[in-house]
C-alpha cells in the first residue's frame, strides 16, 4: 500500500476532475481512493509520501516506438523519410537478438524516466541468424519494469518488388503470418493489468503486400489482438499509393480491412477531409510523433481535426533514429506546439494535450478501462512529477508547469504499485550498464554495415 499526500493530482477522467491539494491511495496495484485533502491513513502497514510541490498523473502512454532503433541514433540526420530508410535498412541488416537487447532496454529506460508506463513497440525487422529479436524485445520490457505492447510487425515486400527494404531484409509472407500467430500465443495477454500484450503490425503499405496486410488482419481479429501500420506518414507515400492503387492510403487501408476501433495507424499526417471523417466514423486510432515528423520533416498531422472528428489519438516518440531525445514527456509540449502551428492558439491547450498522452493513449491501444486516469479501481499507474524548485516557481497551474515548462524530474513513477523510477533514479536497471551495453551493440551493427 502507498499513500500519495499532500499533492496537485490532475486524474484525467471523463469530467476532468483536478485537486489542487490532494491524495492518491493505491492497494494491490490499484487506485483505492483519491481525492481533495489530506490523506487517510489506512490502519495496515504502508509507504507514506509527502508529495507537495508534486503533481500526480496516469503513467504517460507511448503509442508507436521502435526500439531496436536506439542502437542507430544520429544517423541520416538531414534525409528524407525514404532517404533516411535507404540509408538505415544496410545497418539493420547486422540486427541480432544481442543488439535488440540492449537497444530496448535503453529505450524503456529512457521512457520510464520520463514518466511512461505503457510503450508500444512496432518491430518488424527479422534478419535471418539474427537469434529470437522478439523474445529480447520481451525480455528487454520485463526488465526495466514498464507495460509493452509488443507489435510484431513484418515486411515482405524487397526491392526487387517495388519495395524500400533490401530483399534479404524481409520475410516470405506466410512465415511472417505463422511467426506472427507463434509471437501471440507465446506472449499475449489478456488481462486488464498485463505487463506484455502482442499487437499484429505488418510495417507499412510500401514494404508489405496486399496479401501480408490482408492476411495479418484476418489472423489479427481471429486471436481478438489489436492492428497497427504505418500510414500516409510523407507525400512520397501518397503518390506511390496513387500510382499503384489508384487511391489514397486511406481509401487502400479501408479496402484491405484496416480501419476500425481495433486499429491504430501511427503518424497519420497527410489525410484530407474525407479520410479525417472515416478515421472518426470508424474510430480508428491515430499515434501522434510530433518530434518524429519534425526530425523528418514530412509534416503535421490534423490532430485537432482528428480528435473533433471522434479519432481516438495518442502521442508516440517513435524511433530514436528519428527522435534522438527518445523521451515521451516532451511530446507533450511538441504536440500543442504543431497543433497551434497548423490552428493557432486555440487548437489544442495543456490538458488536451496531456489527456492524449494518458487517456489517449489508452483509447488508441484498447485499454482505457483500466488504463489512463486515477479512479478507484484502476491500475496504479502513475507518474508524480516534482515541480519544485526555480524552473516552476511562480507557474501556479501544475498542468501547464508540466505541459509547457521544462520536463520534470520525477519524484516516482509507480507501475501496477510498483517503484519503477524514485528521485529521478531507475532503480530496475543501472543506466551506466544499461549505456555500455547500448554503445557497444551500436559499435557491433555500425562495424558489420562497413
Amino acid at each position: 500500500m502507498i499513500v500519495l499526500d499532500r499533492c496537485a493530482v490532475s486524474t484525467v477522467d471523463d469530467a476532468g476532475t483536478e485537486h489542487p491539494s490532494g491524495h492518491v491511495v493505491i492497494d494491490g496495484g490499484r487506485v483505492k481512493s483519491v481525492g481533495s485533502g489530506a490523506a487517510p491513513r489506512p490502519s495496515e502497514a504502508h509507504t507514506y509520501v509527502d508529495a507537495s510541490s508534486c503533481l500526480v498523473t496516469p503513467g504517460l502512454i507511448n503509442t508507436h516506438h521502435h526500439l531496436y532503433q536506439w542502437a542507430t541514433r544520429g544517423l541520416a540526420t538531414d534525409a528524407t523519410l525514404f532517404e533516411w530508410l535507404t540509408a538505415l535498412y544496410p545497418v539493420w541488416r547486422g540486427l541480432d537478438d544481442t543488439v535488440t537487447h540492449a537497444a530496448a532496454s535503453a529505450g524503456l529506460a529512457r521512457l520510464a524516466l520520463t514518466g511512461c508506463t505503457l510503450a508500444a513497440d512496432h518491430h518488424y525487422v527479422f534478419p535471418s541468424g539474427g537469434g529470437d529479436v522478439f523474445d529480447a524485445l520481451v525480455s528487454a520490457g520485463r526488465r526495466i519494469g514498464i507495460r509493452l505492447e509488443a507489435i510484431r510487425g513484418s515486411m515482405d515486400r524487397g526491392q526487387s518488388h517495388g519495395g524500400l527494404p533490401p530483399d534479404n531484409l524481409v520475410e516470405e509472407t506466410e512465415a511472417a503470418l505463422i511467426a506472427t500467430e507463434q509471437a501471440i500465443g507465446d506472449y499475449h495477454s489478456t488481462a486488464d493489468d498485463a505487463l506484455v500484450r502482442v499487437a499484429v503490425g505488418p510495417c507499412s503499405p510500401f514494404s508489405v503486400s496486399r496479401e501480408l496486410m490482408t492476411g495479418a488482419a484476418s489472423l489479427a481479429r481471429r486471436h481478438g489482438v489489436r492492428l497497427h501500420t504505418h500510414l500516409a506518414e510523407t507525400l512520397d507515400e501518397e503518390e506511390q499509393c496513387l500510382a499503384e492503387n489508384g487511391c489514397t492510403p486511406t481509401e487502400y487501408a479501408e479496402q484491405l480491412g484496416w480501419l476500425g476501433p481495433d486499429v491504430w495507424l501511427a503518424h497519420t499526417v497527410h489525410l484530407n477531409a474525407g479520410a479525417v471523417k472515416r478515421l472518426g466514423a470508424t474510430r480508428t486510432g491515430s499515434a501522434h510523433c510530433p518530434t518524429s515528423n519534425g526530425r523528418l520533416g514530412t509534416g503535421i498531422a490534423p490532430v485537432r481535426d482528428l480528435l473533433d472528428a471522434g479519432a481516438p489519438v495518442g502521442l508516440g516518440v517513435d524511433g530514436a533514429a528519428s527522435n534522438e531525445d527518445g523521451g515521451l514527456v516532451v511530446e507533450l509540449r511538441s504536440a500543442l506546439y504543431q497543433a497551434r502551428q497548423r490552428g493557432g492558439p486555440g487548437a489544442m491547450d495543456a490538458r488536451t494535450a496531456l489527456w492524449m498522452g494518458t487517456m489517449g493513449g489508452a483509447q488508441v491501444l484498447g485499454r482505457a478501462d483500466s488504463l489512463g486516469s486515477i479512479e478507484p479501481g484502476k491500475v496504479a499507474d502513475l507518474a508524480v512529477w516534482d515541480l519544485s524548485g526555480m524552473d516552476y516557481a511562480g507557474i501556479a497551474d501544475p498542468v501547464a508547469a508540466l505541459v509547457l515548462g521544462t520536463p520534470p524530474p520525477l519524484k516516482l513513477l509507480i507501475v501496477g504499485g510498483e517503484v519503477v523510477v524514485r528521485d529521478g533514479v531507475l532503480l530496475t536497471a543501472s543506466t551506466d550498464e544499461l549505456a555500455r551495453d547500448l554503445s557497444a551493440a551500436s559499435a557491433k551493427l555500425q562495424e558489420a554495415a562497413r
